[in-house]
């Protein structure tokens, strides 16, 4: 990944059978906002859609891509997003 600006956006997201949780940090580390959604397609769009009202998005840390992150993790990546495990 190249260098992260101040004022980008990175997320971070718990995820459990049932709901994802996702916090928002910029590129110094400061907390911008948090958000937790249910695990449907409908939950991964209103997390896309609140991260992307922040800012650049540069990427998407996400736990468990092999479990309960794996349809996150697949959303995600097919709308061009960079997801890390």
């Amino acid at each position: 990944m190249d260098s992260i600006a101040p004022d980008d956006i990175v997320i971070g997201v718990d995820t459990h059978k049932n709901n994802h949780v996702a916090f928002a940090c910029d590129g110094l580390g400061r907390r911008r906002d948090d958000l937790e959604v249910r695990a449907t397609t409908e939950g991964y769009t209103a997390m896309l859609a609140w991260a992307e009202n922040l800012g650049r998005v540069r990427a998407f840390g996400v736990e468990g891509t092999g479990s309960y992150g794996m349809g996150l993790a697949r959303f995600l990546r097919r709308h061009s997003h960079q997801v890390i495990e």
